[in-house]
């Protein structure tokens, strides 16, 4: 068994996926929400978790040297500023702005070293910040470089490997060099990594070719973090590797799954729970202050504008425009990213044509909970409606861990056998 530290963990989706897939013992977990008086989500996890393993309502910063030696760290972690700079004292080392939880994790990797860590995040980390593309994940990739690590990454698109919901998230795996399956991973060239011998090509496979449109990334980090922080630009692909601070990273297309669809989600929503109630239904009589009803006001947002805006720094004046969305959303496609405004009146939030009635409603909570793969009412442990919604959105897709957790699983065996190998001989 792996023992396993989850940090960052919200309501469990990377448990409820590794423990899904088997030989995961997670033994520590954090989950801190710093402007919440009331700890919904760690409350959600602690009741769904009970006594198995050690579940921590603390700020990671303040008890990170409290987690116990462990196989593998995972981890949902903010996406923030990671610049750093060089300590007042010069050359005694590097300092990153406080508050940033990346830092925290890898505090945590050099104290413990695990041999692996799986990390998720949203993929516009790759291009992070805007004035200096690519900064901010070259900065993660040199931490692991320095504290004795490789790392290969793929944003993962949900819904192409046959789950309902379009969620694009990147993943990072990092593994230590002298691990076997870092020593195995040697020997392949980055494309053979990326296509077929890596961490994530088994369980997520892609096309032969790489995009067409997109050519390959094949760089050197700088030698030293700091520099990394003021100067080093790069426009990332999907999908890289980082050996010794040798980076390569390709487009990659993946091999298309059919997918689960909004359709089946809300069939098996009332199949378990009946009809939907009244208070998910868009309101098509009260008028707003606007002169619209929800159902008018939510059929504008989605629908394409121009809006003359001016410049609160130039007072300049420019047109604002935004494309259509479907409206309603299209039962026969898996659904779009949640996000944890969900169920509200703006743009972003799903509304569906009831299968029953054929009005116009929200998802309900349950519907989200499917949408991530997470059992049906899964946060349905006493906190506000509101705030299951808020949890969904941060949470990830638990069936694209299940898969990662199968090929953790598989390298772990290499590992026993290689072992037992080696004391026959």
């Amino acid at each position: 068994m792996l023992k396993v530290i989850e940090l960052f963990a919200g309501v469990g989706g990377f448990r409820l996926g590794l423990e899904s897939a088997a030989g995961f013992d997670i033994v520590w977990s954090n989950q801190w929400e710093p402007s919440t008086r009331v700890q919904h989500a760690f409350n959600c996890y602690a009741d769904k978790f009970g006594d198995k393993g050690t579940h921590v309502n603390y700020d990671i910063a303040t008890v990170w040297k409290d987690t116990p030696k462990h196989d593998l760290l995972v981890g949902g972690f903010p996406c923030q500023d990671y610049s750093v700079a060089r300590t007042l004292s010069g050359e005694s080392g590097i300092q990153g702005k406080k508050g940033v939880l990346f830092w925290e994790i890898m505090k945590i990797v050099e104290d413990k070293s695990p041999r692996y860590v799986l990390l998720e995040n949203v993929d516009r980390l790759l291009k992070s910040p805007s004035r200096q593309r690519g900064r901010d994940f070259s900065i993660m990739l040199a931490s692991f470089r320095d504290a004795g690590y490789s790392v290969e990454w793929r944003v993962l698109n949900a819904a192409e490997y046959g789950f309902p919901q379009r969620r694009r998230r990147v993943f990072i795996f990092a593994f230590r060099n002298d691990t076997l399956f870092a020593k195995n991973q040697k020997e392949y060239s980055p494309e053979e990594r990326l296509h077929n011998k890596g961490f994530f090509a088994p369980q997520f496979p892609v096309e032969n070719e790489r995009h067409s449109k997109h050519k390959d990334i094949d760089v050197d980090l700088f030698s030293d973090i700091v520099d990394v922080s003021d100067s080093f630009e790069e426009t990332y692909r999907n999908s890289g590797t980082m050996t010794e601070g040798r980076v390569f990273s390709r487009e990659l297309v993946p091999v298309m799954f059919e997918s689960k669809t909004l359709r089946e989600i809300l069939q098996l929503s009332y199949e378990n729970y009946g009809p939907v109630e009244e208070k998910y239904y868009l309101n098509q009589e009260t008028l707003r202050s606007n002169g619209r009803t929800e159902l008018e006001e939510m059929k504008y947002l989605k629908g394409a504008k121009k809006i003359e805006r001016v410049s609160k720094a130039t007072g300049h004046k420019y047109q604002y425009a935004e494309g259509g969305m479907a409206f309603p959303d299209d039962l026969d496609k898996p659904g779009r990213t949640m996000l944890t405004s969900e169920a509200t009146c703006n743009r972003s939030s799903h509304v569906v044509e009831d299968l029953q009635t054929g009005r116009i409603r929200y998802l309900t909570p349950v519907e989200c909970e499917l949408l991530n793969g997470f059992p049906m009412d899964w946060t349905n442990t006493g906190m506000p409606e509101r705030t299951r919604y808020f949890c969904m959105g941060n949470a990830l897709v638990v069936g694209l861990i299940k898969k990662m957790g199968e090929r953790l699983t598989e390298i772990e065996q290499e590992e026993k056998e290689f072992a037992l190998q080696l004391k026959w001989f």
